[in-house]
């Protein structure tokens, strides 16, 4: 087991790295089996957070209104990392957010990590529900706060340590930290549909807006079209 590393999770606003934002990144920087150092911080997006991603998070509008731009915390949270393992619960898609964010911003961010989703995967194929809520209740590790990224993180660094005690010994290829993969398609453009939309808003609504309809991707024409539709 690593005594050493960096426990992480993140809040989103849906499940697509490209077109979605990172509300909350939590994380825990584990030395010698301890917690050493913290990392809480909200993100503030560049579109409203929706009801049924509040009701999950209990994250809104409010709390990230204040909250640094994406490229200020993810520089932080970058550093912060060092050259340490990451361990998260399906950790692909805590990580290709992160990287997607890190590449916007001209960063790099190459890892290797460990998953606990995956190891449950393997070592409890009999356990039907493999998500992180039903491994903590399995275990008994107690997790008040579930769906905000500092709990859900340290959750998983328990969970990391509990599946290590049991199943290490005979399965320690599980255990192994393995390079982390995601590759950033490029941006598609925005489609035709989404282009007319947002001309007929901005024609119903009289509004000025700076935007260019030939480069817009297909991302920021939908954040355009929830910005223009609250005017």
């Amino acid at each position: 087991m690593l005594k050493s590393y960096i426990a992480f999770d993140v809040e989103t606003t849906g499940l697509n790295p490209v077109q979605d934002e990172i509300i909350e990144i939590g994380a825990l920087k584990v030395r010698e089996g301890r917690v050493a150092e913290r990392f809480i911080e909200f993100i503030r997006p560049t579109s409203s957070i929706s009801s049924f991603v509040s009701e999950l998070t209990g994250i809104t509008d409010a709390m990230v209104a204040e909250a640094r731009p994406r490229k200020d915390v993810i520089r932080d949270f970058l550093a912060f990392c060092e050259d340490d393992v990451l361990v998260g619960h399906n950790i692909s898609f805590d990580y290709s957010f992160v990287k997607t964010d890190a590449a916007a911003s001209g960063m790099n961010f190459e890892k290797k990590g460990i998953d606990t989703l995956k190891i449950a995967r393997q070592a409890l194929p009999g356990l039907g529900s493999k998500s992180l809520e039903s491994l903590c209740e399995y275990y008994g590790i107690l997790n008040n706060s579930a769906h905000r990224a500092y709990h859900d993180a340290l959750a998983t660094a328990k969970l990391y340590q509990t599946l290590a005690h049991y199943f290490e010994p005979t399965a320690p290829k599980l255990f192994v930290p393995a390079r982390l993969i995601f590759k950033i398609k490029p941006p598609q453009p925005a489609t035709p549909k989404q282009i007319s939309f947002i001309n007929n808003l901005i024609y119903k609504k009289k509004l000025t807006v700076e935007w260019n309809p030939d480069t817009i991707t297909r991302s920021e024409a939908s954040k355009l079209i929830d910005t223009l539709l609250k005017q």
